[in-house]
């Protein structure tokens, strides 16, 4: 990550899933809370399985792509983790990133464990998703030795957003389908996203003056800076939830009504089985 391209290759991913999440969470809340109108406008459970089959295999992919990326580009470490000649440890903070790519996509590669098979607990992707949400903010804690003030400050300020989002996915593992919960990790994953690009253009400008790194004035600015990304993010998340309720309800009125006696028993349409909770 020790260049733009390198900040810029995870905020992109990270800006993807945080987008995608809104999306999905908001549809599925929306699909569950209207079921019992019996339209079939609205995704059915096999359409959601096969979404989260093909979101997690993107998670692998992209996770696969980073660690190749942090090994074998920039003259990465190329899978060498110990220098003999030179005695030292071999590009430290490439293996770190490695690291932190192998978590997520250990994380989805279990998350296509569970939605495809019945070997593993439904929370299980859950706390998988925490545990790379951890490592991520575990590795990023211990990454930030001798660095210059601002860039401390620019990690630092990352962090807020990683073991929140860690910390949310923990709280998703006893309160699955809880859509407040959903949204915001969706915000802060768009948060670590944009963040990432902010590093970027702080650290590595690709045009204009530099930062000057030592200046505390700088630290004030980005420290207000990251408020404005999660400002933006929770904006922009509660803008696409009303948008797709607006669909949905759009979609819903041109269903014909059911008749009476098709409609569940109300004992029975607010009950819903853990397998309905995506």
């Amino acid at each position: 990550m020790g260049s733009f391209a390198g900040h810029a290759l995870p905020g992109s991913f990270f800006l993807f899933v945080g987008l995608w999440w809104v999306i999905k969470s908001s549809l599925w809340h929306l699909t569950r809370r209207n079921k019992n109108t019996g339209s079939t406008r609205l995704p059915s459970r096999a359409s959601q399985r096969r979404l989260e089959i093909i979101e997690n295999s993107v998670i692998v992919f992209f996770s696969i792509v980073g660690i190749l990326a942090e090994q074998f580009a920039a003259n990465g470490p190329k899978l060498q983790l110990y220098d003999v000649s030179e005695n030292h440890w071999k590009d430290m903070a490439n293996w770190q990133h490695s690291t932190m790519y192998m978590f997520f996509g250990l994380a989805g590669a279990v998350s296509l464990i569970v939605h495809t098979t019945a070997a593993a607990p439904l929370p299980l992707d859950r706390l998988m998703l925490c545990l790379a949400f951890f490592n991520e903010g575990f590795l990023f804690l211990y990454h930030l030795h001798g660095r210059a003030l601002l860039d401390i400050a620019v990690h630092q300020l990352l962090l807020y957003a990683v073991f929140g989002q860690a910390l949310i996915a923990f709280l998703e593992v006893f309160y699955r389908g809880n859509v407040i919960l959903e949204l915001l990790r969706s915000a802060l994953t768009m948060v670590q996203g944009s963040w990432f690009w902010q590093i970027g253009f702080v650290l590595y400008p690709p045009s204009g003056p530099k930062w000057d790194l030592t200046d505390h004035s700088s630290v004030m600015f980005v420290v207000m800076c990251f408020s404005w990304h999660l400002m933006f993010a929770l904006v922009f998340t509660g803008l696409i939830y009303g948008a797709i309720c607006s669909v949905v309800r759009a979609r819903l009125k041109r269903t014909p009504p059911m008749e009476m006696g098709l409609l569940s028993k109300p004992r029975e349409r607010d009950q819903e089985s853990e397998d309905e909770v995506f």
